[in-house]
């Protein structure tokens, strides 16, 4: 981490030429630097619209609405 501090356009140099570049603090790994071009490719991919969500395959509506029955109902106050 000291290095990419010390030689940081370089390593943003190697970012744009070689592609992601892995920081590491004691020889573990802690950040990875990205071309902004695939961040942001990488971002758009990751976020689907909520009738995507709805409407794929694997979609998850079981939770969305309770089971028949099951709802309490609340009781209105008796007239006074």
């Amino acid at each position: 981490m000291r290095d990419a501090k010390a030689r940081f356009d370089e390593l943003i140099e190697a970012c744009r030429t070689e592609g992601p570049q892995t920081v590491t603090e004691r020889g573990t790994p802690v950040a990875v630097l990205v071309p902004a071009m695939q961040w942001s490719r990488s971002r758009a991919s990751a976020r689907l619209s909520l009738k995507a969500l709805l409407l794929a395959a694997d979609a998850r509506t079981e939770f969305l609405t309770p089971e028949r029955g099951v709802a309490r109902r609340r009781v209105p106050p008796l007239p006074r």
